[in-house]
């Protein structure tokens, strides 16, 4: 007997199976992450201020003459508002403890300071 050969069809052509061969290398990237620590030292000055204060009086003590002439004047019934100065301007003249008028003083009671306060 006799064989016959062997057909042959096309070829039937399936879809790509797809491999995937994977590799893989190992990178080393160095990330430098720097910190500083500073110790600050904090030193205070506290100024206080203290005011002491003291006090004290003083008493101003004048003493006035007048040579008032011969004789005193009488005093009047009633009180009269004065007119003029509060200090003798009729008969004499003022004088300090030494009987000098004060410098500058042309008339007036010598001696007459004004009160100070302090």
């Amino acid at each position: 007997m006799h064989c016959k050969p062997n057909n042959i069809l096309p070829a039937v052509v399936h879809p790509t199976k797809c491999c995937v061969n994977n590799t893989f290398s190992n990178n080393i990237v160095p990330h430098i992450h720097p910190t500083h620590t500073t110790t600050v030292n904090h030193v205070n000055y506290e100024h206080q201020h203290f005011f002491p204060h003291t006090q004290s009086t003083e008493t101003v003590v004048t003493n006035t003459q007048a040579n008032m002439g011969s004789a005193p004047a009488p005093f009047p019934a009633a009180p009269v508002a004065p007119t003029a100065p509060a200090f003798p301007t009729t008969g004499g003249t003022p004088f300090t403890a030494t009987g000098q008028m004060f410098p500058g003083q042309t008339t007036g009671m010598p001696g007459a300071f004004p009160f100070r306060r302090r």
